[in-house]
């Protein structure tokens, strides 16, 4: 009897093909039953993680390259400032006449050089930019070395500032504004002003002019700050 009823219960748990549970097979020998996933697929999730790291960096470059364009399109201009090493002689040059400032001689010199005491042009030279025969009237040597050296600076400002004093004098006359008429006879002579009644319509000396009138206002700004951040000289 028992044996019947075991017979029983194992026929019982015999199933036949198309009765078969839909259970995945399992091979232990397969990568994808040990590991999870196919070589393949793995593969092609650290592809899509290099992918996005890769997206990731070439954002942040577009961000950093925006801040950078935004940054150099608004950023504070950057304003003239008179070198150190030349400060003392401006400032003293300034004092040869009344109609003379540090700021407008300082706005000269660099429309005329940038500050180069090597600077030659062919045509003028130093500095100052004086032409050969105007340096042998005006040039002198303010240093006490024995030489009136148009490629000093301690020599050239000076003779800048006596020469501009000079030009005042020659213009007084002319209609209009007494520094510019004075630049632009520094620039094409004092006979083309006192010719022109006014500013010669030459190209060259009307933007030097206008260069140098746009740039007082700069050297204005920046010299205040200098001599404000200037120790006072003992005594004062």
């Amino acid at each position: 009897m028992q044996e019947q009823q075991a017979g029983a219960t194992d026929r019982g748990r015999v199933w036949r093909q198309d009765q078969q549970p839909a259970y995945p097979s399992w091979d232990a020998s397969s990568p994808a039953t040990v590991y999870g996933a196919s070589p393949a697929r793995r593969r092609g999730r650290r592809s899509g993680r290099r992918r996005g790291r890769a997206a990731l960096a070439f954002g942040v470059v577009l961000l950093l390259a925006a801040v950078g364009v935004v940054w150099w399109l608004t950023r504070p201009p950057t304003l003239p400032t008179i070198p150190a090493q030349y400060l003392a002689t401006v400032q003293s040059a300034a004092k040869t006449c009344p109609e003379l400032s540090v700021p407008m001689l300082a706005a000269q010199l660099d429309a005329e050089s940038h500050w180069d005491p090597r600077a030659d042009s062919g045509q003028a030279q130093g500095i100052a930019q004086f032409h050969p025969s105007t340096w042998a009237e005006w040039g002198k040597d303010f240093t006490g070395d024995g030489k009136a050296d148009v490629w000093n600076p301690a020599d050239a400002i000076p003779a800048q500032g006596a020469y501009m004093c000079h030009l005042f004098k020659q213009v007084k006359n002319v209609p209009g504004d007494p520094t510019q008429l004075a630049l632009a006879a520094y620039n094409a002579g004092p006979g083309a002003v006192l010719k022109a009644r006014g500013i010669p319509e030459i190209p060259e000396t009307q933007n030097y002019v206008n260069r140098i009138e746009a740039l007082i206002p700069k050297y204005t700004q920046t010299y205040t700050k200098q001599i404000s951040a200037s120790p006072s000289p003992p005594g004062n």
